[in-house]
């Protein structure tokens, strides 16, 4: 029981530092020189690394998944 607390507690503590990630990170990214395009290239621009992260975090709750429940029923 306690590895799916372990899980829970780790996949919250991903949710919140995406959450900063992006608003620290991603919010202030701002393109300049384009004329009319400078928002559509900068939400494109956070879109992909938005994304990006997105999976990232994804493929770090697969294994933490995997290699904790594999632990739990190797006993």
């Amino acid at each position: 029981m306690r590895e799916l607390y372990v899980f829970i507690v780790g996949m919250w503590a991903l949710l919140l530092l995406g959450g900063g990630v992006v608003v620290a990170v991603l919010g202030p990214i701002t393109v300049t020189g384009y004329g009319g395009y400078n928002m559509m290239l900068s939400s494109i621009i956070k879109g992909v690394i938005a994304v990006g992260l997105a999976v990232i975090w994804v493929v770090i709750l697969v294994k933490m998944k995997n290699w904790i429940f594999r632990k739990t029923f190797a006993h």
